[in-house]
């Protein structure tokens, strides 16, 4: 799922600057010792560039990302690898996770284990409403949908394949199903008794300010994995899944 954390630096830009600043520190060195070759020096640069990712303490999975990037282009230019090949991968990435690169949010798909918790946890004759924000490939509204008809289930997704993905399940299930293309930020919560998010850690403290102005008191929101920094949920069931993942639930 994708999402948009507002008046924070992009980490791509910032990975960006770190990038030419291991460089501008290392550059004066190549003149002292010519004996070095390119790797050698991609290497050592690489090596720079995660210490400082370090020091200003980025994301930990931006640290192997800085220390390969500059030894992978002398790789890949030393081998003649086609850019062609750069650009389509780089196109199915973006197909795939959307703005990671600025969301800081992957695509993470629900296990079947937190499929069957939520089946037991939602309401099995009363009326209600569920999002999913950040629904992925639709996986989760769909087998929900199917075992709860008294429900009705919106989802919301980002990126393009992954939406598209859902949107051909939505084909062969129940009529109480629904995505829809865009982003989580502009959807408005006060339809929904039941709103699950499986995201990352960055955004979980701007969406608790969400979720508490907007959803109806006696709501439930549901976070699979990531706390909410700093409020304590009233219930955690821990999974048996491949993640070893917990639900957190709050009681708006």
């Amino acid at each position: 799922m994708q999402t948009c954390i507002k008046n924070k630096q992009k980490p791509a830009l910032l990975a960006l600057l770190i990038q030419l600043t291991a460089l501008t520190l290392i550059f004066p060195l190549i003149a002292y010792y010519p004996s070095f070759s390119i790797l050698e020096w991609a290497i050592f640069h690489g090596i720079v560039a995660a210490f400082l990712s370090y020091i200003i303490k980025m994301a930990i999975w931006w640290i192997p990302i800085q220390l390969c990037f500059m030894p992978a282009i002398v790789v890949t230019h030393t081998i003649g690898l086609s850019p062609i090949w750069f650009a389509l991968a780089f196109g199915v990435l973006i197909l795939i996770y959307g703005k990671t690169y600025q969301t800081q949010v992957p695509l993470y798909l629900s296990s079947n284990q937190a499929t069957e918790v939520l089946t037991t946890l939602l309401p099995q004759k009363k009326n209600f409403t569920f999002m999913d924000l950040g629904c992925g490939c639709g996986g989760l509204l769909s087998k929900l949908s199917k075992t709860h008809a008294n429900g009705i289930f919106h989802g919301i997704e980002a990126a393009l394949l992954p939406y598209f993905i859902s949107r051909i399940r939505n084909l062969f299930v129940q009529p109480n199903y629904k995505i829809q293309l865009g982003d989580l930020w502009k959807q408005n919560l006060s339809h929904y008794d039941i709103v699950y998010a499986y995201l990352s850690p960055v955004p979980m403290k701007s969406l608790w300010k969400k979720a508490s102005l907007e959803m109806r008191p006696g709501s439930f929101f549901i976070s699979n994995t990531f706390m909410v920094p700093g409020i304590k949920p009233d219930k955690c069931i821990k999974l048996n899944d491949f993640s070893d993942a917990t639900l957190y639930i709050w009681r708006i």
